[in-house]
């Protein structure tokens, strides 16, 4: 029986939910009798439902000197909860065939399942993560085990160049802000049990969580899980505020290290989530560094000079200004010039922006691709948990196409113009000569 549940979901992921992208998505919102926010997308194409709720519990929220504390208290949900431990808790998820996922990202940490739809199934699977999500226990021995873990990860990392460069370049482009603390021994050597606890009944509370629901159930079904998952837990403090980003003096930090090529990252603070900007960085960057082969800087660094495999330029907005940033490896003796290379392309870049046929390449790209982006439910949770956690409107999937076209080649020119400033860059080269 188990076999075959397992085997069943397999097939429904290879499946998809494609007609959904062709035939508009309706998107349902309300406030949970918790405070919770609840956004709905009903399909009954596949016997599957997608859960995910989301809260501000991101590494933001934890004090410098504790850095790590965010992931560990969202690691050690799924490890203890009410009567269960870790291992009773994975036989039960074995059981139903259900999964669960997450992450603990900058802003916020995210916790899924994913189960069959049929009753007996999806209302087991839907109780043990009202457990977890209620009733996390956060074992003292599963806390150290899981901090050798970190540390012995954070040390491994300290040795790799890329490691340091993402470093130095979140510490660069935020000094003294919780978006440029990376987690160090020091840091989660010092978390203790009592600062999850403190940390869960702080950040994840029903007033400020965000839960997203997809699949084969009705609206009235919906509205009584988004109750049930929300009901136990914690008042906490969601309107918990955090500084704000102020953007750096342009610098370039050169590391010392034995590699044979030196890692390159260029950027600023750039864009927050609702910026108005959005669409026309989004489809200018297609242009700059954003597109691959047919980007200028791939153009320009990779084939006309040779100077790196691969060069890439991306905005990743947050409830703060996120960053923009520019990347790539080259040999040692070849990085100054590739990055000569790099500084030219952006210069021009920012004073002219796109040519019109580069900006209508890049809107039929990003139009015509909309549907690979919404080609299942696991993606369309991912839409769906970003539109209610920043509060995007209810529509953006539907208007997406609109606002791409609508870009105009000043807009692109005047938002990189405002955003990416150049006497903020900083530049971090790892392996340096």
């Amino acid at each position: 029986m188990m076999i075959r549940v397992i085997k069943l979901l397999a097939l429904i992921v290879l499946v998809g939910a494609a007609s959904l992208a062709s035939a508009g998505v309706k998107i349902q919102y309300w406030v949970a009798p918790t405070g919770a926010k609840v956004y709905f997308i009903e399909t009954r194409v596949l016997p599957i439902l997608d859960v995910q709720i989301d809260f501000p519990a991101g590494g933001v929220h934890a004090p410098n000197a504790k850095s790590g504390l965010a992931g560990l208290t969202h690691g050690l949900l799924d490890t203890g909860a009410g009567k269960l431990d870790e291992e009773q808790i994975a036989a039960r998820l074995v059981d139903t065939g259900a999964i669960f996922s997450g992450q603990a990202e900058k802003d916020r940490a995210s916790f899924g399942l994913r189960t069959l739809s049929s009753k007996s199934e999806r209302d087991a699977s839907l109780e043990l993560m009202r457990t977890v999500l209620s009733e996390p226990t956060f074992p003292a021995h599963v806390l150290e085990r899981e901090k050798t873990r970190s540390i012995a990860a954070i040390q491994e990392a300290a040795t790799k160049p890329d490691s340091i460069a993402s470093k130095r370049f979140a510490a660069a482009m935020y000094p003294g802000h919780p978006y440029g603390v990376t987690p160090s021994v020091e840091s989660v050597t010092s978390v203790q049990r009592d600062d999850l606890v403190a940390f869960y009944k702080s950040r994840y509370a029903a007033k400020g969580a965000v839960v997203s629901i997809i699949g084969d159930v009705s609206r009235a079904e919906a509205e009584a899980i988004a109750q049930q998952l929300t009901e136990g837990l914690p008042a906490g403090d969601h309107a918990l505020t955090v500084a704000p980003v102020t953007k750096p003096q342009q610098t370039t930090i050169k590391i010392d290290h034995p590699a044979t090529q030196s890692h390159v990252h260029i950027g600023l603070p750039a864009i927050a989530r609702d910026d108005p900007d959005y669409f026309p960085l989004l489809v200018g960057n297609y242009t700059l560094g954003g597109g691959g082969f047919v980007s200028r800087l791939m153009k320009e660094v990779r084939e006309k000079r040779g100077y790196a495999y691969s060069v890439y330029s991306y905005f990743a907005p947050r409830k703060q200004p996120g960053p923009f940033e520019i990347g790539l490896q080259t040999k040692r003796d070849q990085a100054q010039a590739a990055i000569k290379v790099v500084d030219e392309v952006l210069t021009e870049f920012i004073a002219k922006g796109p040519t019109a046929q580069e900006l209508a390449a890049a809107k039929k790209n990003m139009i015509d691709g909309l549907a690979l982006r919404l080609d299942s439910n696991a993606k369309l949770l991912g839409y769906l948990s970003t539109i209610g956690f920043y509060g995007l409107p209810l529509t953006y999937i539907d208007d997406f196409p609109a606002k791409v076209r609508a870009v105009t080649v000043e807009q692109v020119r005047s938002a990189f113009a405002q955003h990416v400033t150049k006497e903020n860059l900083v530049t971090v080269i790892v392996a340096a000569d």
